[in-house]
Order: structure tokens, then C-alpha cells, then sequence
């Protein structure tokens, strides 16, 4: 399967990535999640609670399926003043 995951906001300023395309067998988004956090260091940014994302441009949960192509999205909640 392969994937390509998009970083948005402060996770693309934390991880000097806009984007990158990984291969490998992830049945949900939190699998694929778990799997970057895995990368430890700075990566430990995407093990927050309020983690958004998204597949294939719309929004979804981390329990969402995923399949080989996908885009997947990962960005902070966005809070205001």
C-alpha cells in the first residue's frame, strides 16, 4: 500500500515536512499515526489527544479505513480569540 500524508500548520513546522509518501500496511489512520509516532523525537507531536486528519480531503476519524492511494491529512485543532 502506499500513501502519501500531508502535514499542515505547526506539525509541518515541527517536522520540516510538507508532505512525503510512505509504503507499507496500515489498516486505519490511527495504525499509520502510531507508525510516525514510532519515529520518535519530533514526531511525538502527532501523539496528541486533539489531532485532526483527514482522507482523501475529507475530514474523518483516526478509526477510518484506509487503502492504497489515499491521502491522508494531519493538523492541530485551530483555536481562537
Amino acid at each position: 500500500m502506499k500513501l502519501n500524508i500531508l502535514y499542515f500548520s505547526r506539525y509541518r513546522e515541527t517536522l520540516g515536512l510538507v508532505d512525503e509518501t510512505i509504503e507499507g500496511e496500515f489498516t486505519s489512520v490511527d495504525q499509520l499515526r502510531a507508525y510516525l509516532v514510532n519515529r520518535s523525537g519530533v514526531w511525538r507531536v502527532l501523539a496528541e489527544q486533539n489531532l485532526m486528519c483527514a482522507r482523501n480531503q475529507e475530514m474523518c476519524g483516526l478509526d477510518e479505513p484506509l487503502r492504497d492511494g489515499d491521502e491522508v491529512g494531519f493538523f492541530p485543532t485551530v483555536t481562537g480569540g
